[in-house]
């Protein structure tokens, strides 16, 4: 399944707004540094070209990975070899540290300007085709905020608007303002909670679902289940990946790599098999810092299930079996590991 040579990244429409991305994304905060050791700007350029001779062509970063924006750095050196037009880059704001390093949410209008000036200098573009508030501010109200969105998209410096980690009530009184595109939520088999309300939602008003943390964060790829894990991995703080938990959750993890071989596919490409077949359009952006896995996810593509299919793998990771807390992100462990101060934390 890890051959790629003959998968065809197909494009899908992201949301109902005119966004078309490759079915199958990539998320550049590890590359950076986000769970594990940060690459060098040489290799972290040459796994994003490599990923997009193969067919992947959405890449998402934001301004608060990597220590001083490090990743949109990198991001935009690659962007220099990629030919610009055939990219969907997106990119986020409203998260910032204070010099003592503790988390500001961020919305107003002045910042929301300022962060999408300073993310175009950094990956040296004239226009962000993604821009998502990371985290919402919950002092400012979210009408005044997408109305500073609606004025960049209007002067070219954006052309769509996204949200991440928003409730249904923001995303409807977003949607009111300007057209969302796309919504990006943690999703994936061990994280459904948005399958209750966010994907109905979404659905009804035509906005587009983006997957992170679509492996479980590395959970479905056998990390801490069949590996170890690295010990300055962020993951080794993280509730589901520790005691009890951990061990509650490898049964878990044996079951589904038993369906992963009747499927004749590994669990990483049966998780990310399962994201693409779901009714509602979803694009998983799973990141990584090899090729071998790069291919691997590509290879997910390959991977054809049947509606019996997709129940079986959903009742094989049952929602509320799966043990230990979801981090609503894992900003905590970068600070941590870039800063060493555990006081960070979203």
């Amino acid at each position: 399944m890890e051959q790629t040579s003959n998968i065809q990244v197909q494009k899908v429409k992201l949301g109902n707004q005119g966004l078309e991305v490759s079915r199958l994304g990539f998320g550049c905060a590890g590359l950076s540094g986000m769970l594990n050791t940060p690459l060098s700007h040489e290799d972290g350029c040459s796994i994003i070209k490599e990923a997009f001779s193969k067919g992947v062509t959405f890449f998402d970063t934001s301004d608060v990975y990597g220590y001083k924006h490090d990743n949109e750095i990198m991001i935009g050196k690659a962007l220099k070899q990629l030919p610009r037009e055939k990219v969907q880059l997106a990119t986020k704001f409203g998260v910032r540290f204070t010099p003592d390093m503790k988390v500001i949410i961020s919305g107003t209008p002045e910042y929301v300007r300022e962060c999408c000036e300073s993310s175009l200098k950094r990956l040296g573009v004239d226009y962000i085709d993604l821009y998502y508030q990371h985290r919402v501010d919950t002092s400012v109200p979210i009408e005044d905020t997408i109305g500073e969105l609606k004025k960049l998209v209007e002067e070219g410096k954006i052309k769509y608007i996204g949200l991440s980690e928003a409730s249904v009530d923001t995303v409807r009184r977003a949607h009111a303002i300007h057209p969302i595109t796309a919504v990006q939520m943690e999703y994936s088999l061990w994280t459904r909670e948005i399958e209750d309300d966010i994907i109905p939602l979404c659905r009804e008003l035509g906005i587009g679902i983006v997957s992170y943390g679509p492996l479980g964060h590395g959970f479905f790829g056998g990390k801490a289940a069949v590996e170890s894990l690295p010990k300055n991995s962020a993951m080794n703080r993280h509730p589901r990946f520790i005691g009890d938990n951990l061990e509650k959750n490898k049964l878990l993890y044996n079951r589904f790599a038993d369906l992963a071989a009747k499927h004749s596919c590994t669990p990483p490409q049966l998780a990310l098999a399962w994201l693409h077949h779901q009714e509602d359009r979803v694009v998983p952006i799973p990141g990584t810092t090899k090729t071998k896995n790069l291919d691997a996810n590509i290879g997910s593509l390959r991977v054809k299930l049947s509606r019996e299919d997709v129940k079986e793998i959903s009742n094989a990771i049952p929602p509320d079996e799966v043990t230990g807390e979801r981090e609503m992100s894992i900003l905590s462990g970068y600070c941590y590991k870039v800063v060493n101060t555990p006081k960070c934390n979203l």
